[in-house]
């Protein structure tokens, strides 16, 4: 009888607890949407990439931003941006940019006459253009620009280490095995590939830009030549031994600077995330747009292939992590950083209320959520948060890494108050700064939370995406992670 009454008193109270979660901020690291090859440059977004964005940028706004959100930021504008509460950031890219304005778009939608007219000192009322069209400014980061149009992982990158690391990885017996048993396989596509690749590329040593360049005209050239050598079979075997040969280039538990970019991806979301926490809640939401190996360098550095073996393969068009910044109870008075917790959740391909992100556990452990300074301690065994400290785990010594490039400050510690003393990276450099030049920072987070009117004008369209992941040690999967596509 007992257990019959505490059973029920855990029922009632479930909602009620849950019902007391109030979201604090959010941080989404988004995919380009569906795009052209690689092997056709330069790329550029599709009209099904601008879709698929858009989409997921509505089922974000849906979740976190209107009026009838269901995790609505707590204080967040629900109708008209307020663009001191946001931030988009991509690198100058053809498909990255555009697709960064396209879920923007889809995040705050044209408000109409009504919310998107103002009236002049004169009397004069003035509606704003296409139906109220919102503008969200897009910051332009250095990292990865052209990073579409190049068909090597680490060819935006500019990091000397990780170039040299991931190139060893064509040297491993894992590599020359599945060199060797996929030669005939390979060779068997040169009629509906020859056009593109020479003979002597045709190899699994070409194993993404050849799935790249096959699955892009699965879905756009309707009148491909030789579909009896194109089957889904085929195709999908492409798209396996291409997670392996991806994943095996973007991380190595045993060499971490070949994961770079998950490094440097890794700061800047505590870096994001503490400028919430530090501004108590006037930052409340951080996207930015990136290629597929910064999710699969992150997933390894992160070790979520623990959790789900999805996590090895190149995530799809529009896939998203996102990162919510929570806490059990108001937002006001603004929690101590005691009371604040973080949860992952991930979603490969486009989010829609049909299919939506799915909660993960990260750094091999098992709870779903994690307190911020727990998070901030993970993330930081990783990160690498400043301009020195990436030249000095790249061995990079030119360019923006001579010493005439680098200031004194880039190398100190800078722990914000409301941040836990730990939240420095691992290379002993401070976080709360952000990273420049070619490591991608995102444009100084704590200025924009000082100067919360101005930041500057763009807009765009469109998208791209992507499928499936594999197992490391050339052991391919033909499981899919939750959700579509990769970039």
């Amino acid at each position: 009888m007992l257990a019959q009454q505490l059973f029920l008193i855990a029922v009632l109270c479930a909602p009620l607890s849950q019902a007391q979660e109030t979201i604090l901020g959010v941080y989404i690291f988004s995919r380009h949407g569906d795009r052209t090859a690689k092997m056709t440059p330069p790329s550029s977004l599709t009209d099904l990439g601008y879709q698929e964005v858009f989409t997921s940028g509505t089922y974000f706004r849906n979740r976190y931003i209107s009026s009838s959100a269901t995790s609505q930021i707590a204080g967040i504008e629900p109708d008209v941006v307020k663009q001191s509460q946001i931030i988009i950031s991509a690198p100058y890219d053809p498909v990255l940019m555009p697709s960064s304005m396209g879920f923007s778009h889809g995040l705050y939608p044209p408000v109409g006459d009504s919310l998107g007219s103002q009236t002049l000192r004169n009397g004069t009322n003035v509606t704003a253009p296409l139906n109220g069209f919102q503008i969200i400014p897009v910051q332009e980061l250095a990292s990865s620009a052209g990073s579409e149009s190049s068909g090597w992982l680490q060819g935006a990158t500019g990091c000397a280490n990780a170039e040299t690391s991931s190139n060893e990885y064509f040297l491993t017996p894992g590599y020359m095995e599945l060199l060797n048993s996929t030669s005939a396989f390979y060779k068997s596509l040169t009629p509906i590939i020859n056009g593109t690749f020479s003979e002597d590329q045709i190899s699994f040593h070409n194993a993404y830009t050849i799935f790249d360049l096959l699955n892009v005209a699965s879905i756009h050239n309707a009148t491909i030549n030789s579909s009896n050598i194109l089957t889904p079979d085929v195709l999908a075997q492409t798209r396996t031994l291409a997670d392996t040969h991806e994943y095996n280039l973007a991380y190595n538990s045993s060499d971490q600077i070949r994961a770079v970019a998950g490094a440097s991806i890794a700061a800047q979301i505590v870096q994001a995330l503490n400028t919430t926490v530090a501004g108590m809640g006037k930052s409340k939401l951080n996207i930015q747009f990136g290629a597929y190996g910064g999710f699969q360098s992150f997933f390894g550095l992160a070790q979520l292939p623990m959790t789900n073996p999805d996590f090895y393969g190149v995530p799809d068009y529009a896939s998203t992590m996102t990162f919510e910044l929570f806490t059990n109870g108001s937002a006001t008075p603004f929690p101590a950083a005691g009371d604040i917790n973080v949860r992952f959740l991930f979603h490969n391909g486009t989010t829609s209320n049909i299919s939506e992100p799915v909660a993960y556990p990260l750094f091999g452990q098992q709870s779903l959520s994690l307190p911020w300074a727990d998070f901030v301690t993970g993330m930081n065994k990783f990160a690498i948060g400043t301009q020195q400290a990436w030249c000095t785990a790249c061995g990079n010594s030119t360019g923006s890494c001579a010493p005439s490039a680098l200031s004194p400050s880039s190398s100190s510690s800078s722990s914000s108050p409301s941040s836990t003393p730990s939240a420095s990276s691992s290379h002993g450099n401070g976080i709360s700064t952000a990273v420049g030049g070619v490591i991608g920072a995102m444009v100084t987070l704590a200025v924009i939370l000082g100067a919360e009117a101005v930041i500057m004008l763009l807009g765009g369209l469109r998208l791209v995406s992507k499928k499936r992941l594999v197992g490391q040690n050339g052991v391919a999967s033909t499981t899919t992670a939750t959700g579509d596509k990769a970039s």
